[in-house]
């Protein structure tokens, strides 16, 4: 199986900064794309960035957040920097994993980690 542990989720001021972190581990032959969703109270799931070979951000986070991932530690990393208040959600970690003995990429979510940015 795989298992994916987020943190640095928490409580920060407007304009402030927050570090999310997601770690997969398990019987991982490769990853494929990494990335962040969130859902804020009665609103859909949205994207907000994804890092393969290229990244990709939600418009209303580029500029503010950077998303990085370390392949040896097969961890992905969200930097989020000038936080708003419309930033407050649940934070889902997202990667797509080759399991060692399998020949197709499956997706995972971790279980999703709180950021609540204060005004």
């Amino acid at each position: 199986q795989v298992q994916l542990v987020e943190s640095g989720g928490g409580l920060a001021q407007a304009g402030g900064s927050l570090r999310l972190s997601c770690a997969a581990s398990g019987s991982i032959a490769s990853i494929n794309i990494m990335g962040w969703y969130r859902q804020a109270p009665g609103k859909q799931r949205e994207m907000v960035a994804s890092i393969r070979s290229v990244v990709n951000y939600a418009d209303s986070v580029k500029g503010r957040f950077t998303i990085s991932r370390d392949n040896a530690k097969n961890t992905v990393y969200l930097q989020m920097n000038s936080l708003k208040p419309e930033d407050t959600a649940v934070y889902y970690c997202y990667v797509e994993v080759l399991r060692s003995g399998y020949a197709t990429y499956s997706a995972y979510w971790g279980r999703g980690t709180q950021v609540t940015v204060s005004s």
